[in-house]
């Protein structure tokens, strides 16, 4: 059995919830399946994971989802190409994209192209910056699978920390704002948002390693990379990583009392901001055990016993050409549970 860590045991912010998340989920989700970038049984394991700013919210989540299946059955080579893909849909949201262009370039081109109708100047900038390191690491992650590499603590972090999709992430919590670059980039406040996603890196990588190694895609996994680099089991590894969060958490605490002034009304800009940022990881931690994308309908069970059983290893999709771009395989748990397996 696996013992997962309770990381936010100790963390101040309390679950909360949009009042208007299950109308704007649907909108989102009703978008998205437009595209049929999915097969059918696909799209239905997709949507187990469960007005304006919201909107790019939740289809932000949604390209991530397609952009994350699509790549991780793919070589190197491939990835850089639908990476490129995206990030022309990205700066010119408004051009015709090409006929017969793999799907994620129009996902990408409308996302963007209803985002910016209620974005400041400045969250668009950082959005396409953000957007654009994460692609690229993207990339890296997929030469780290064609050559088996299973990188260092520091460096997993290094490339983790834009591959997690946080700085994207916390883009929709600015749209509204406009932080200039001598706020945005202050020391304090670039130390805070990489604290925020380390968190989450930590979280998703508990509650993601046993579908990654029961499918043998757990290279790109803190608890994988501690147990190469420490020698030790996967326990040893998990209260590892829990006391890397709880450093991690004071190390977030402590540096919030550091943020400085830049007057009443930007203050207030940041200080919304880093509401959103200390949000996060109540968010991820509550989306591993709700979403179904990890433990099924168990996800209740798991998190007050923290306990799961370890899943065997299982058939790669990557190992299967047939099942790339809108054929790729995304597990329903529950049922590949009733078959004796699990991913």
């Amino acid at each position: 059995m696996l013992y997962l860590p309770d990381t936010m045991a100790n963390w101040p912010w309390p679950r909360a919830i949009n009042p208007n998340y299950e109308e704007v989920k649907a909108q989102s989700n009703a978008w998205f399946q437009s595209f049929n970038a999915f097969s059918p049984r696909s799209q239905r394991a997709f949507d187990k994971c469960d007005f304006e700013h919201l909107r790019t919210g939740c289809d932000l989540m949604n390209l991530f989802f397609v952009i994350d299946e699509y790549t991780d059955v793919e070589p190197a080579s491939v990835v850089r190409g639908m990476a490129e893909i995206v990030i022309d849909a990205l700066n010119n949201p408004h051009k015709s994209r090409p006929e017969g262009e793999i799907v994620l370039g129009v996902v990408a081109q409308q996302f963007w192209k209803l985002a910016i109708k209620t974005a400041s100047p400045t969250s668009q900038r950082h959005m396409v910056e953000s957007f654009t390191a994460y692609l690229e690491s993207v990339i890296q992650q997929a030469i780290d699978r064609d050559t088996n590499t299973i990188r260092t603590i520091d460096s997993y972090f290094q490339n983790r920390r834009e591959n997690i999709g946080a700085r994207p992430s916390y883009v929709p919590m600015e749209l509204d704002l406009d932080l200039p670059d001598e706020v945005f980039y202050h020391p304090v406040i670039v130390e805070l948002s990489i604290y925020i996603a380390d968190l989450i890196i930590l979280g998703n990588d508990i509650a993601s390693y046993n579908k990654e190694q029961a499918t043998g895609d757990d290279r790109h996994n803190i608890i994988t990379v501690a147990m190469h680099e420490y020698n030790i089991d996967t326990n040893g590894a998990m209260a590892w990583v829990a006391n890397r969060h709880a450093e991690t958490e004071t190390k977030f605490l402590d540096g919030l009392k550091r943020v400085p002034s830049w007057g009443p009304e930007m203050d207030r800009q940041v200080q919304q901001y880093l509401y959103g940022l200390a949000n996060w990881p109540r968010c991820n931690d509550c989306w591993n055990f709700e979403s179904g994308r990890y433990f099924g309908s168990k996800g209740p069970q798991i998190r007050k016993s923290r306990l799961v059983p370890l899943f065997p290893k299982v058939h790669a999709p990557n190992q299967d050409a047939s099942l790339r771009r809108e054929n790729v395989t995304v597990p329903l748990v529950d049922e590949l549970q009733r078959e004796g397996i699990t991913a």
